[in-house]
């Protein structure tokens, strides 16, 4: 042991010795093991005397890196002769001396020949087959784990292969062979790059090595990380600026839109009616933007709020909720027809608003006078001392008159309601009464008679002839205004008494009249009052709510009778009870058949 540098097994001459060149032999060892000083291969395994096995294992992968470069530049697995294999075992020994590894620390063992000599040899003893995975896995980058892993998995298997076919090799062999190919042929730094060679020959590096290499892989996932951060990051901006992009045209076009209906409201309907266009801001800053403490009133197509402009005028703010059902153009055409009425018991319209953004949407706003007095469904619901007295009473129903006769005689073509009833009936702070909520409105025919598919208004006031065959007149509303009649003089409410098994209203009225008790038909309230011209108040609600068409007298003719100008005619036969089995049938099917339904809307209180 101690007379020798290096013991050799038999096996290392006869893998090494394969090619005899005859004549002089070369004088110097065609690998330069000057790598063995300044690869940065771990040392410590041939420090200490008790590991001389892995300090042999380590030696060996150490001079494979040689006989890996020798591959790659000549092609051969071997080396010429034996003459030059012991001029190499020399150059290696003396390498391995200047740094301080006694030679009785190792032992190396080299594979046994597989009748291979060049790369050549190799792949046809290996089919394309065996090695396409080693080609697959071996290629690329062997930095991380995992890929170095599946490099030396397809080395292994080709191993495995070739000792089942050929019983004189060996696993390690085998691989050895497997290993070489895959750094000098396959992969393209496998003779160069630090971490390539260590993962392929499986050299152990040294820790420094290893850690720069976990710091190098962690620069690069940080890179990695960086540029696909950048890259989503980039994607993220060009999405939202895509959509911001697409919300702004929207609101462009919306505004375009918004701006064309102003100008045509303004120029075609505000133009010489008095009434002003506001701004959505002017409207917020007069609510409180829009509170709850502000709303004062609510039903299925708007709501309405009290407000104050800034010279301290009080306004109600209608805000139309049924944007589905009315349109642009219909909302105009209603603002048109608003914009006409100019008279002291019909509600005035002061100004309108249409906006629109992205986080409310569109947005329409009617703007009136406030009425100080609410509407007369509350009056009639006060009790004691603040219920309506008999003068405030016929006050009323004369100044509903009053509006509903300008409506159909003094506007060419005439304007129907179609949806009177009491909540759409406000009083102003000297209980002045002023008929409101014309968004039902419609002008009728010159000859005042016309057939709608759609049928509005509030279940209760609207007439049989309009509910079951959409026949619409000025006596439709004067139907309606006759309900309500009978509603102030008697204080009961038309929809309360409808929805208990109480009889209709106007049942209710025909069978006390019809027995002569008429006394008390009138509100508690009022039974002091003036007996013979309550009662025929009475009369004429009664017949403006007769079931009959033709029975029923022109509002023209019920302002004359209300106010003692021409006598209430004798009251007719009794009409079928609305209450009536048949009636309510037929009502009923009228209704289903033609789709229409009763509208429960109301103004503000």
């Amino acid at each position: 042991m101690e007379s020798h540098i290096i013991l050799f097994l038999p096996l290392f001459v006869s893998l090494f010795i394969t090619i005899l060149i005859p004549g002089a032999a070369p004088s110097s060892c065609p690998i330069n093991f000057t790598y063995v000083q300044t690869f940065p291969w771990n040392t410590s395994t041939c420090t200490n005397p008790l590991n001389k096995q892995s300090c042999c294992s380590t030696l060996n992968t150490i001079f494979h890196i040689g006989l890996s470069k020798h591959l790659k530049l000549t092609s051969f697995f071997q080396l010429p002769n034996e003459n030059i294999s012991s001029i190499c075992l020399s150059d290696f020994q003396d390498k391995l001396t200047t740094m301080s590894v006694h030679p009785s620390m190792y032992l190396l063992a080299f594979p046994t020949p597989l009748s291979v000599e060049t790369s050549q040899d190799w792949e046809q003893k290996v089919d394309s087959i065996r090695l396409s995975p080693v080609h697959t896995f071996c290629k690329g980058d062997l930095h991380d784990q995992t890929s170095c892993n599946n490099c030396i998995a397809a080395s292994l298997k080709v191993a495995l292969q070739l000792t089942s076919s050929d019983p004189n090799a060996s696993d390690s062999d085998c691989f050895s062979f497997a290993s070489l190919y895959a750094a000098a042929v396959v992969n393209p730094e496998g003779t160069t790059d630090v971490n390539t060679i260590g993962c392929i020959l499986s050299v152990p590096l040294s820790s420094e090595v290893a850690k720069g290499s976990s710091n190098k892989r962690r620069k690069v996932m940080k890179v990695v990380f960086a540029l696909l951060g950048a890259i989503v990051g980039v994607v993220i901006v060009f999405v939202l600026m895509v959509v911001m992009y697409r919300n702004w045209d929207k609101r462009r076009k919306e505004n375009v839109y918004h701006r064309e209906i102003e100008n045509g409201v303004r120029n075609s309907v505000l133009t010489n009616t008095g009434a002003k266009w506001f701004h959505i801001s002017e409207l917020a800053r007069a609510t409180d933007r829009f509170s709850q403490r502000n709303k004062v009133g609510q039903g299925g197509d708007g709501v309405v709020y009290k407000g104050k402009l800034g010279d301290g005028t009080l306004i109600a703010v209608k805000e139309n909720l049924n944007l589905e059902s009315k349109g642009d153009e219909e909302f105009c055409y209603e603002v048109d027809i608003i914009s006409k009425i100019k008279h002291m018991n019909l509600l005035a319209l002061r100004g309108c608003c249409i906006s629109s953004d992205s986080l409310k949407g569109k947005r329409r706003f009617l703007v009136y006078d406030f009425m100080a007095n609410g509407n007369l469904n509350y009056q009639l619901s006060l009790t004691g001392d603040n219920r309506l007295t008999w003068p405030q009473r016929k006050n009323i129903i004369l100044d509903v008159a009053k509006g509903l006769a300008y409506l159909h005689y003094e506007i060419k073509p005439p304007i129907y309601h179609r949806d009177i009833k009491a909540t759409n009936i406000l009083l102003d702070s000297k209980m002045n009464a002023k008929l409101a909520d014309f968004g039902l409105a419609t002008q009728g025919s010159e000859d005042q008679s016309s057939l709608t598919t759609r049928v509005a208004g509030t279940y209760g006031y609207v007439a049989p002839e309009y509910a079951l065959y959409g026949q619409l007149t000025e006596k439709s509303d004067v139907y309606s205004f006759g309900i309500v009649i009978l509603e102030i003089m008697s204080g009961r409410k038309v929809i309360d008494t409808l929805n208990s098994s109480a009889d209709a209203i106007t049942d209710w009225v025909w069978t006390l009249a019809e027995s002569g008790k008429m006394r008390e038909i009138f509100d508690e309230s009022i039974r002091e009052g003036p007996w013979k011209i309550m009662e025929r108040f009475v009369h004429v609600g009664m017949l403006c709510a007769h079931a009959m068409v033709a029975l029923r007298p022109t509002i023209a003719e019920v302002l004359k009778m209300l106010e003692g100008d021409t006598d209430v005619p004798k009251l007719p036969d009794r009409p079928v009870p609305l209450g009536h089995a048949s009636f309510q049938s037929s009502l009923l099917h009228g209704l289903q058949r033609s789709g229409r339904s009763m509208q429960h809307v109301s103004s503000y209180s």
